[in-house]
This record gives C-alpha cells, structure tokens and sequence, in this order.
C-alpha cells in the first residue's frame, strides 16, 4: 500500500482497465451465472452496507430475508420450510450435510452423492470429516437408485440427489431416493442450485423438491436462473430442528445465536433475490424459463441437421453435443469469442441463459457449423 492515496478519478480508471479485461456474457454458452436483472442491480446497491449477521441492527433487511425465504419455499413445495440467503450453492450444501452429520451425531459417518454431483459435496467430506461414497448413473446420466442403496451402511447420515446436473442438466429419481431415505431412516438433499429457479416453470417436470416426502432439505441459487446478483445462494429444511442442529451462540451480538456458516452477511444480494422474485413473479420466470428451453431446442435441432448429436436429452437448458475433434472445435469457437466448455465425458457442455438471444444463438450455430466442417 502507497503512503499515500491517489485521485478518485485515477482508481476509477485503474478498476475500468481491469473491469476491461473481464469477459461479456454475450457470447459465454459455458456458465450458469448471467447477468443481474436490472431490479437486482438497483436493490443491491440499496443494501451494500447491511449486516444479515447482526439481524437487530437491520430489522428491515431482516424482515426481507424471511420474505424472500417463504417466496422460495413456497416455489419449492413446502410454505413452512425454514432456511436462510446463503452465498450459494456450495454454502448451502456445506449446512445442509453438516446438519445431517450433527442431528445423526455419527461424525464419523459416509453420505453418498451420484457420481455426477457438484465437487462441493468434495469439499464437504474433507470438512466433516465424512466418506463420500459416490453412486454409479444410468444410461439416463441419472444416479441408479439401486446403486445408491447397495452403498448403504450403518455410518450413511444422508442421501443427495441432483435436480439439475452441472454438467447435463439432469434431474435425479427424487421420489426413488426419498423411498430408499425413508425406508434407510436417513436423511436426503436435493441439490436443485441451477435446477431450482428452472425446474417449476417448465411444462412438465417429475417430483423433485420438498413436496416429496423423505426431502429433508433442499438447495437453490438465485444468483444463476434467478438473475440475482453474486452471491446468492438458498438453503431451506423441512424440518426447523435441522437448521436448530447448525445453531452457534453469539453473546455479543444483537441476536443470540446464528445457523450461518458465515457471520457477517450481506443484505445486498438478499435485496437483489427479493426484487427480482417480487418483480418477475411466476409468470414473469416461466416466460424466461420458456425463451431458455427454446434456443435450447433451437440448438439442438439445427446440429442435429448437420450431422452433430445429442448423447443425451436435456431435462432443462444444459445441452451436450457429440463432436469430433472437439479441442479444436473449441479452438476455432474461441477465436471467433466463445465461451463453451467439456464434460468429463468429453462432450461440448453449453448452458442456454437468459443473457443470451436467439440472433446471438444464430451467429453461434453459423460458427460451430464452419468450425466442424459442415
């Protein structure tokens, strides 16, 4: 640090050459974070200063979390569900086996995850401490419910389902893995980060969310289909006693204990998800989710007519495509600016959000067709 600052017009220009270096989303196929409503921009920007860690000094950013909450829970199937405005989804899964692992008091106990679940669900396992056994998918890329029961033991705390894969978009057996939660006396996650704010505005859909009886708890991101600002994350439990298991004292502060895993939190991004929610409504959503699920289709049909298939058929707006001579495929994507990314399998990954439009959907067909020679 200098001895001594410069203008506020130098700073200024020094973050707008380093904002200059960062990527438009205009023409990223690869990530499941957009750009903020407007709503969410303005809404951020009213609650920067706020502190959700020290609730009685912000009453009303307070009362607006509990608002977004049970607009959240009401989308995902259960009105009285009880949860809090998280960082995201990795946050949201840290507490949700955390609780598993302090309601079951097995600390030194397994969870087992579908092989294709997000690597926070790694991360958890190095936290707690715990074995994270990971069940083999069908031919579907769902997890293979008999999979996940034959890893079952006397130190599985939990089950985790996937209600929208990272990589395909996939939504697990829900209701297969609440029977098996169920019959087990164990605990089950569904993981619905990206599939949340999709999910239950598409036409049709199966059993996913806290509806289901066995869900015990349930993650949802509105910084990625809900067009909230960066971080905003969701975390919400059936049954209030699993948030009370995540419970630590705060002597010193003006409430007397928290559930977070972080203390101090920002209201801004709680401020962005209520808006935009409050803003958009169902109808609203359903309109985006809808466009979304159209240039997917859009894709999918128009490389389809040039030779280029699908390994599988997307739940949602993850699309994979089969392509040879992928890396340099991508190679010529990127010279001409895009962004898109590869599965562990291999495949060409795109995820179709609401930044995107169909003439830009146009221009990407146009490129990938020169680039795999058709």
């Amino acid at each position: 640090m200098m001895e001594d600052g410069i203008p506020f017009e130098e700073v200024l220009s020094e973050l707008e050459a380093f904002k200059s270096r960062d990527l438009s989303y205009k023409r990223i196929l690869s990530s499941m974070c957009t750009d903020p409503h407007p709503i969410a921009r303005i809404a951020h920007k009213l609650f920067l200063e706020t502190n959700l860690g020290d609730p009685g000094l912000f009453p009303g950013a307070k009362a607006m979390e509990d608002e977004a909450i049970s607009m959240i829970a009401d989308l995902l199937g259960d009105s009285s569900a009880t949860g809090y405005i998280t960082t995201g989804g990795t946050e949201s899964n840290i507490q949700a086996i955390r609780a598993f692992r302090n309601a079951s008091k097995n600390e030194r106990g397994n969870i087992i995850v579908p092989h294709s679940a997000h690597f926070s669900f790694d991360k958890i396992g190095d936290l707690l401490s715990l074995e994270v056994r990971k069940a083999r998918l069908d031919s579907s890329l769902r997890v293979d419910p008999a999979e996940v029961e034959g890893l079952i033991d006397d130190k599985t705390i939990g089950l985790v389902g996937i209600a929208g894969t990272t990589e395909y978009g996939k939504i697990d057996r829900i209701e297969d893995l609440a029977r098996i939660a169920l019959e087990h006396d164990l605990f089950l996650h569904v993981d619905a980060a990206f599939g949340g704010f999709v999910i239950p505005f598409l036409d049709s859909h199966p059993p996913f969310d806290l509806s289901v009886e066995g869900v015990s708890s349930i993650t949802i991101d509105p910084h990625k289909m809900g067009m909230s600002t960066i971080p905003a994350g969701g975390l919400l439990f059936k049954d209030e006693r699993l948030l009370d298991s995540l419970s630590t004292p705060t002597p010193y502060l003006t409430s007397k204990r928290q559930f977070s895993l972080t203390g101090t939190r920002s209201g801004a991004a709680t401020a962005s998800t209520y808006a935009v929610m409050k803003y958009l409504g169902f109808g609203g959503f359903k309109r985006i989710v809808d466009r979304c699920i159209s240039m997917t289709r859009n894709i999918m049909n128009v490389a389809a007519s040039f030779g280029i298939k699908t390994p599988v058929a997307p739940d949602m707006n993850v699309l994979t495509l089969e392509i040879e001579n992928l890396q340099e495929v991508i190679k010529a994507l990127e010279q001409s600016g895009w962004k898109v990314s590869v599965t562990r399998e291999g495949f060409m990954r795109l995820v179709i959000m609401p930044h995107l439009t169909e003439p830009i959907i146009d221009e990407f067909l146009y490129d990938l067709k020169d680039a795999t020679g058709n």
